[in-house]
């Protein structure tokens, strides 16, 4: 990885399991100081690697200043020894609460605690996943407005109010009861698929796919996945999806960056392994009676990686699409849908089809009707692939959609 990458990775990696130790340390009331501890590690790394060049070890050296920096942040400030000191003395002693644990085992056990300390119900649901994507994933405040659609200053005053409730109600850094981790489990996983749809479709970094994102959620699931009271079938699901997703990152983008879509994309290219690992998740999460969101889309996502273009594998996807839109109706998965439509029973029916969505403010939606129109009206697709590039986002996409004009003139 070069040097200007690796900094911007390990943070993304990294800074987040800082955080949720020091959390776990020293309360949900320090989560600022936990921020700024872990920030001004980055910070020392970028000024000190770039006169000296990275360490050897640059996981094991940001943990080391990241530890100096906790113990000097303890031994100068007045409030936690007037307050924080007094009300641990009976069970720590101050030299044994500046010793902070990071090691493997610790790190995932306080993401895992932070993961259900954050996604409480006494907070909205936009402020969980907003305050899980901040502390356990290391989001900027434009990343995240972005995933919201909305701005800085929104998501700013949102995470204000989080953390002022959970310090309120004295929330603590644990795990919580067989009950509670029900009723948490959706606002965890839906922030997992958030950060992986944030790789899987980069838009506030103008990047097709930010493969470290990706594998980030992945990791953050299989915490889940390790731990007996959160193995469950629809984590598991989420898990297959990710893994079969992943699978065919390397032939999603070509070596010029740009986006290859699914129909023209180097099955070659396909990681089996990773494959395999989402159809050993899919069959895990087949025990029990339910079936969430998550199976479906894995089930998708399975066929996705089938290579055969067989009606069969066309018919099944258009089948889950059908069940998953009654389980839960997106834009994105009626679009994908209507696609389906198409390789099963052809375009005429599925521009009928897609006419009816009228999704007239999503970009993707033109997109679909000029793939859907080519070859049976050509105006028509021009048009539509002219309308998708006015409103299109993010580079890649204008780039695509130019490709695809281009073609037809």
């Amino acid at each position: 990885m070069e040097k200007k990458e690796l900094i911007p990775h390990l943070f993304r990696t990294e800074y987040s399991k800082i955080v949720s130790v020091l959390c776990r340390r020293f309360g949900l009331d320090y989560i600022e100081i936990a921020e700024d501890i872990a920030s001004e590690t980055f910070l020392t790394a970028a000024q000190t690697w770039g006169l000296n060049g990275a360490p050897p070890n640059p996981v094991a050296w940001l943990y080391s200043v990241a530890k100096n920096k906790a113990k000097n942040h303890l031994q100068r400030n007045t409030v936690f020894e007037t307050k924080v000191a007094a009300a641990i003395q009976n069970s720590y002693s101050y030299s044994d609460m500046s010793e902070i644990d990071l090691s493997p085992q610790n790190i995932s056990d306080s993401q895992l605690q932070m993961m259900f300390a954050i996604c409480d119900p006494s907070i909205p649901a936009e402020a969980q996943i907003g305050l899980s994507l901040r502390i356990l994933c290391g989001f900027g405040i434009d990343e995240i407005a972005e995933a919201f659609l909305s701005n800085k200053e929104t998501i700013n005053k949102r995470l204000y109010r989080a953390k002022e409730k959970l310090r309120q109600e004295q929330k603590k850094i644990e795990f919580p009861g067989a009950a509670e981790i029900n009723k948490r489990l959706e606002n965890v996983l839906t922030t997992i698929y958030l950060l992986f749809s944030e790789g899987y479709y980069s838009v506030s970094q103008n990047q097709t796919l930010r493969q470290d994102l990706c594998f980030e959620a992945i990791r953050l699931c299989s915490i889940l996945v390790e731990n007996k009271s959160t193995d469950k079938p629809q984590v598991n699901a989420l898990l297959s999806l990710m893994y079969f997703h992943a699978s065919r990152f390397e032939a999603r983008v070509n070596k010029n960056g740009d986006l290859v879509l699914y129909d023209d994309q180097d099955t070659n290219l396909w990681d089996d392994e990773l494959i395999n690992k989402g159809a050993h998740f899919l069959k895990r999460a087949t025990t029990g009676n339910e079936l969430s969101k998550y199976h479906l889309q894995a089930a998708i996502a399975y066929w996705n990686t089938q290579r055969a273009d067989t009606t069969e594998k066309w018919e099944s996807i258009l089948q889950l699409y059908n069940s998953l839109l009654q389980i839960e109706y997106s834009p994105i998965a009626a679009l994908n849908r209507t696609y389906a439509l198409s390789k099963a029973n052809g375009k005429l029916p599925a521009i009928i089809e897609a006419e009816k969505l009228n999704l007239s403010g999503n970009h993707f939606y033109f997109a679909l009707l000029g793939e859907l129109y080519t070859g049976i009206d050509d105006k028509k697709a021009i048009l539509n692939f002219q309308q998708a590039l006015s409103m299109a986002k993010t580079d890649t996409d204008k780039k695509l959609m130019r490709k695809k004009i281009e073609g037809m003139l």
